[in-house]
């Protein structure tokens, strides 16, 4: 509206305003080769390691800063199909930022390529 565009112009769009004190979020756009399945990414989601699952709109459950910060899992929810590319997932994510920031993902990385051998000593 703000913009003049016509009513069917397809625009995605997430408003956040929220004062924090360590926790990060984002909206993000994920572009895949493929048209998204939002049931299959949500169970992916579901199981990944680290990642907590929060969407239940119907009931107020987003993620959040609050709920966010204090917790190792990044919180994720409001998955949808971007409304603009067929083959486009949006959500958003919550994390505290002392606790799942850059060195706890640089440790996560590197227990993942012991445990698979990647940082097996080459001879």
């Amino acid at each position: 509206k703000i913009c003049g565009l016509d009513d069917d112009f397809p625009v995605s769009c997430t408003a956040v305003r929220i004062p924090t004190s360590r926790a990060h979020s984002e909206s993000i756009v994920a572009l895949f080769e493929k048209s998204v399945d939002v049931a299959a990414a949500r169970k992916a989601l579901e199981e990944a390691p680290g990642v907590k699952l929060v969407d239940d709109p119907e009931n107020l459950k987003y993620p959040m800063p609050l709920t966010a910060t204090g917790q190792y899992d990044v919180e994720v929810g409001r998955l949808r199909k971007n409304i603009a590319f067929d083959n486009a997932l949006e959500f958003f994510v919550c994390g505290d930022q002392l606790l799942r920031g850059a060195a706890l993902n640089a440790v996560v990385v590197a227990e993942a390529m012991i445990e698979n051998g990647a940082l097996a000593a080459k001879v």
